[in-house]
């Protein structure tokens, strides 16, 4: 206990030093948001991965979903790595940069603004994107909060307090450059954390096909290409997981701040080589938490007999993981949730500051005035989100389902096809917008898990941008890139 706690103080001490020097390196919005524009490919590889994954991902998604769809949740890793980053990087990454030029943007509401004329369309994306990532936040403090719990016996509530003192802390220094120059080390820690993870568990089962074996022994499906939930849940997953990164705001803003277009092609690489491993992993070690935990031998992540899903990692990593690699897998969540909470919170403080504030209530705001409404909401943002997460409404899935259906589905349609096609235009664009968020809504409140609800709002927007964009032929319609 006294070496974790040790080695835990030295990482908030790393944060914390990180976080001066970009305080000293931020001289101004751009430097704070974007870093300057400069950011390097590895460095932005690293940040993309670390955003893209974090305690929703090692704690809620591998401890459900791998618990439910066996090694059949591979797929979804597979659709990440190569839709979400690799697709992403390769038929997004130059345009967005070249596009963020063009129209002088830094911001993905100022770019509907500028791609559709449409002043109150920055309007209500701002709002969509502050809306929706507080329960995104909320999801990754729930899952860090859960492995605090785990791993020190500390209660949830004051895990959640300090994990979000921390978050706001840190970031309000030194912003972007800090949070790339700590992703950078952040991204070290968890391709390391990750192997070691795998070949523990492997270890432990005695190698991969004994493994297998136990799984099949439990449920045969478990072992299929399509895991027990079936085929739809399984495809939902990997949709909404894979595909909402075309328009996800935190990821998109990398590309505004990567250097050009010869950093975008090896970050591409780095970033899909670190997905893999990490992804991989995840949902694997995942899978396997049934070869190890029951109701009998692991009383705290189990009610009634029914598993605790959110608890079921944390609780695999407390007590099948070896104590001398404890240290490291605690370090590993930890640092792939403060690269999430990081990009997450910028980005919304953004909505807030520039988009909100900037756009529509003070246009001549300075630029060191625009710096300082940054960090305040950045501040007021992880308020919110702790809030939400100490009611914990549901578990880490549901409520990552939501968010990121419902910001895949204002976004996705508008966003992809505004950089893609000329033929689009203002009245397909919010139409798809609106459309696909009310379907992803109607049908979350209608009954359906998060998943599915997001999945069909994202489809519906997609479609409908070019579909009523034809229909409406003739409008103004922009430019692509």
């Amino acid at each position: 206990m006294i070496i974790k706690i040790v080695v835990l103080m030295a990482f908030a001490l790393m944060n914390i030093v990180v976080g001066v020097i970009g305080l000293r390196k931020t001289k101004s919005f751009s430097d704070y948001f974007l870093g300057g524009g400069k950011i390097g490919p590895l460095m932005t590889a690293f940040t993309y991965g670390a955003a893209y994954f974090s305690a929703v991902l090692f704690i809620g998604f591998a401890g459900k979903i791998g618990w439910e769809f066996g090694l059949s949740s591979l797929w979804i890793a597979a659709g990440n790595s190569l839709v979400g980053v690799l697709a992403v990087w390769w038929l997004m990454g130059e345009r967005i940069k070249k596009m963020s030029i063009e129209y002088g943007v830094s911001t993905l509401p100022e770019y509907l603004e500028k791609r559709y004329d449409c002043h109150l369309f920055k309007l209500y994306a701002s709002i969509m994107i502050f809306i929706f990532f507080i329960p995104y936040s909320a999801a990754v403090f729930i899952g860090l909060s859960y492995l605090f719990q785990a791993n020190f016996n500390i209660q949830y509530g004051v895990a959640l307090l300090f994990m979000g003192g921390f978050t706001g802390f840190y970031l309000v220094l030194g912003g972007y450059r800090s949070m790339t120059i700590i992703d950078v080390l952040f991204g070290m820690i968890m391709a390391i954390g990750a192997m070691a993870l795998l070949a523990s568990v492997i270890g432990k089962a005695g190698g991969i096909a004994p493994l297998a074996a136990d799984l099949a022994a439990i449920d045969r499906k478990l072992t299929g290409v399509v895991g027990p939930p079936g085929l739809w849940p399984l495809f939902s997953l990997v949709f909404l997981t894979s595909v909402a990164p075309f328009a996800m705001p935190q990821l998109v803003q990398k590309f505004y701040a990567i250097r050009d277009r010869k950093a975008i092609r090896t970050g591409m690489i780095a970033s899909t080589a670190f997905s893999i491993l990490i992804t991989g992993t995840a949902y694997f070690v995942g899978a396997a938490a049934r070869c190890f935990l029951s109701a009998e031998n692991a009383p705290a992540a189990f009610r009634d007999g029914r598993p605790i899903f959110d608890a079921l990692m944390p609780t695999l990593l407390a007590n099948v993981v070896p104590p001398s690699l404890a240290i490291l897998m605690l370090l590993l969540i930890l640092s792939a949730s403060m690269s999430t909470l990081a990009a997450l919170v910028l980005i919304s403080s953004s909505s807030l500051a520039k988009d909100v504030y900037s756009g529509f209530i003070n246009r001549r705001v300075s630029d060191r005035g625009l710096t300082l409404l940054m960090r305040v909401s950045a501040v007021f943002f992880v308020c919110l989100s702790v809030i939400l997460a100490y009611s914990r409404p549901a578990s880490i899935v549901a409520i990552l389902g939501i968010s990121w259906g419902a910001i895949g589905s204002t976004f996705l349609g508008p966003f992809f096809w505004g950089l893609t096609s000329k033929k689009v235009n203002k009245i397909g664009a919010i139409s798809s917008s609106l459309g696909g968020l009310a379907t992803c809504i109607v049908l979350y409140f209608a009954g359906q898990p998060s998943p599915q609800a997001g999945t069909v709002g994202m489809l519906v927007s997609l479609a409908a941008n070019p579909l009523i964009s034809a229909a409406f032929d003739g409008r103004t319609s922009g430019k692509s890139v």
